[in-house]
């Protein structure tokens, strides 16, 4: 398989499973990571997939695996977050940076989060994996209407910023006399 797929793959299983969301919900104390923000919008459209799929015992199995797997994998992040967040603000007392230890602290987070989310794609793909083709299908069609409003949310994000940043010098030369 070639990486340009695996990274296909594991985009696709990690929309499924909180797409983009694991690392950026679980912000502490971030909108997007609070019960009424995304990732609580996000659990409802997992339970509303989950109630399409009809799933037999062992696929339910494969699925509870998954959510768990998941569930941790934000937990675990959260916590690496928050250990890293420490580490900075204790390191920044310090007269003199060390941006060397600023930096392998960083990197080793990273790979820890790295593997948690393979850990969490895998159980997504496992889980997809034991579904037919109708339920396949079913996935499709919801990480397709996922992909596009992700898409969609993208646009508008960046006609914001080209409109923001057109208007930015006219703005300043209006307040200039």
């Amino acid at each position: 398989m070639s990486t340009k797929t695996s990274r296909f793959l594991a985009v696709a299983a990690s929309s499924l499973a909180l797409s983009l969301g694991v690392a950026y919900a679980a912000q502490p104390g971030g909108a997007m990571g609070g019960p009424g923000g995304w990732h609580g919008h996000f659990m409802k459209e997992l339970s509303q997939l989950h109630s399409q799929l009809n799933l037999n015992a062992d696929q339910e199995k494969q699925w509870q695996a998954a959510l768990d797997t998941m569930k941790q994998t934000r937990e675990a992040e959260r916590a690496n977050h928050e250990q890293m967040k420490q580490q900075f603000k204790s390191m920044q007392q310090q007269p003199i940076l060390d941006l060397n230890a600023m930096h392998a602290a960083h990197q080793k987070i990273e790979q820890q989060d790295a593997q948690l989310r393979e850990q969490s794609a895998t159980a997504w793909l496992t889980f997809y994996n034991g579904l037919n083709d109708q339920q396949k299908t079913t996935v499709s069609t919801a990480l397709k209407q996922r992909f596009a409003k992700m898409e969609q949310r993208h646009e508008k994000m960046h006609e914001r910023w080209e409109h923001h940043r057109g208007a930015a010098p006219g703005a300043a030369s209006a307040v200039k006399p």
